[in-house]
């Protein structure tokens, strides 16, 4: 290239760089405006309905936008700028980078799968942020027995009776669930596997119905639990409203007392009737011999008859049953009875074979509380599990019944003890339940 070529060049390169102000404005380059989240979903702890969960913050970047950004929360959810403030939607100025906090306030027990929508005229499309929540039902939670010591020597006493203030109101509660914790003192826990029940008082009669059976695991208490033992406690709700008397009894014969602490959690809801009444068909279960002795003659009445109340719309035998002893002669595979030995026992109306309630083994290996060692835990017993809740086990009636007059009878298999090797029990607890929408009446029970 000549030199003359060459300053030609300069020249007009000069020329368009370097143009007059109104020039240079012409050629400013307008940027799209762009609006972006840190996140694109956030997930909620489950949250109690008409509470309130903990507010989580995303951060919503905005470029090249004059224009307000708007947040629009779903139901279920609300939003604030300043995590204080909430609603269910806003608008703001724009800087560069914005918090936005959201909190999940649940109305219904249900999924809340939603998408929180930012919107902006600068933008076209609206940015969608998935939302993940689940409202669970409002809970009324009371304490009952707190740390109360069970056991024999040492100054305790194998069971307490103390009185309670319950939730006042069951017209909208669903369920009733107990929660059993053990804890051990300094000296440890119990060795053994001990027979373990919770009553309540029917303030009526006197009585006092079996809510729940247990078997204390060995050497530990159910720390492993957070809650401890579960039980579903429903069918007695007619009892445990108001002022409620309670008993607690651990066959603990040792000076190492186990810690008893029970909690109750009234859950809302839509009850299934809205009427329960409750009878006491067989009362066997005050400790692990007090029961049926198995495999010999007895004088215990195994046969009721039972008024069924007009107008029951649900009608349930509820029954616990646990086997204790190691009689024999042994089963064939080794099992004395009647801790041991798998058996099938039946309910009879009217003298028809009509319930069967089978005591296998439901996986006492399996137990959560597995920390029982060196006690022997694993094995499989007949209904029942060391460190474990005994099986609720509950037979429905046809509504035909209502307004009759049955005949009940709780039949054992057939076994006969050689008298060696000890004796052989079943603790026995049976209630028959009746439910409706209109009033009825408690079903009447008679030997």
């Amino acid at each position: 290239m000549t030199m003359k070529n060459l300053f030609k060049l300069l020249i007009c390169t000069i020329l368009l760089t370097c143009g007059s102000d109104d020039e240079s404005e012409n050629n400013i380059i307008n940027l799209p405006a762009s609006i972006s989240t840190n996140v694109s979903s956030l997930s909620f702890e489950n949250t109690m309905v008409n509470q309130i969960s903990e507010s989580q913050v995303i951060i919503i970047n905005a470029e090249n936008t004059s224009s307000e950004i708007n947040v629009s929360a779903p139901e279920g959810y609300e939003v604030s700028l300043d995590n204080s403030s909430f609603s269910q939607s806003f608008s703001f100025a724009p800087e560069i980078s914005n918090e936005v906090y959201i909190r999940f306030t649940p109305a219904e027990a249900i999924n809340y799968y939603s998408t929180l929508t930012i919107s902006s005229n600068d933008i076209s499309n609206n940015i969608n942020l998935n939302l993940f929540g689940l409202g669970t039902p409002l809970i009324h939670n009371y304490q009952a027995f707190q740390n109360q010591e069970l056991g024999y020597g040492g100054g305790f006493s194998q069971s307490a009776i103390q009185m309670f203030s319950l939730h006042d109101d069951l017209s909208e509660i669903q369920q009733i669930k107990m929660y059993l914790q053990i804890d051990c003192p300094s000296t440890g826990c119990d060795d053994w596997d001990r027979f373990a029940n919770v009553k309540v008082k029917d303030q009526a009669t006197g009585n006092w119905y079996e809510i729940a059976r247990y078997i204390t695991p060995y050497w530990v208490g159910t720390q492993q639990l957070q809650r401890g033992l579960e039980f579903d406690v429903t069918d007695f709700k007619s009892f445990l409203k108001d002022n409620v008397e309670l008993r607690i009894y651990i066959e603990n014969w040792t000076t190492k007392a186990d810690i008893v602490s029970i909690d109750f959690d009234y859950i809302v809801g839509t009850p299934d009737y809205e009427n329960y009444e409750v009878a006491e068909v067989l009362s066997l279960h005050s400790n692990s011999i007090s029961g049926v002795p198995y495999g010999v003659t007895h004088n215990l009445d195994l046969e009721k008859s039972i008024q069924i109340p007009s107008d029951s719309e649900n009608i349930q035998f509820r029954t616990i049953i646990s086997g204790w002893g190691h009689a024999t002669p042994n089963d064939a595979d080794g099992r004395p009875c009647a801790e041991w030995c798998f058996r099938t026992h039946d309910i009879k109306i009217n003298g028809s074979y009509t319930f069967q309630h089978n005591l296998g083994p439901i996986g006492c290996s399996a137990n959560p509380i597995n920390n029982q060692n060196p006690g022997n835990w694993q094995p499989d017993r007949a209904g029942w599990c060391p460190g474990m809740a005994v099986p609720v086990r509950m037979n429905s009636l046809d509504t035909s019944y209502s307004g009759s007059t049955i005949s009940f009878e709780y039949d054992f298999e057939d076994w006969t003890s050689d008298g060696n090797g000890g004796n052989a029990f079943y603790a026995i607890s049976t209630y028959v339940i009746v439910k409706s929408n209109s009033e009825i009446t408690t079903p009447i029970v008679t030997d």
